[in-house]
């Protein structure tokens, strides 16, 4: 069994940033992509920013030149540095792993999901 704990949400004003975190732990043999999704009310769970385990990223475009995905593969830990929040970043972020496990199998796991307003 794979656990991801998320943590680094809150409150913060327009313009202003957060730092994400999130650290897998468990039977982990290996993380092949390790990211981060949102969810806003009324809206579909989308790819916020996602990175391989040997580099390649892919992100929306809305957070591009914003966000910052990073990882620190040794610990199995993926950050999600967000700058100059908009309101419209304001939803539930999930984090995600796509986890070889020691017992061979491959699985998606998901975070319980950290709040992130953006208000005034």
């Amino acid at each position: 069994q794979v656990q991801l704990v998320e943590s680094g949400g809150g409150l913060v004003q327009p313009g202003g940033s957060l730092r994400l975190s999130c650290a897998a732990s468990g039977s982990i043999f290996a993380i092949y992509t390790m990211g981060w999704y949102r969810q806003a009310p009324g809206r579909q769970r989308e790819l916020v920013a996602a990175r391989t385990s040997d580099g390649y990223i892919n992100s929306v475009d809305s957070v591009k030149g914003r966000f910052t995905i990073s990882r620190d593969n040794a610990k199995n830990t993926v950050f999600l540095q967000m700058n100059s929040l908009k309101p419209e970043d304001t939803a539930v972020y999930y984090c995600y792993a796509d986890v070889r496990t020691n017992r061979g199998s491959r699985d998606d796991c998901w975070g319980q999901g950290t709040q992130v307003t953006v208000s005034s």
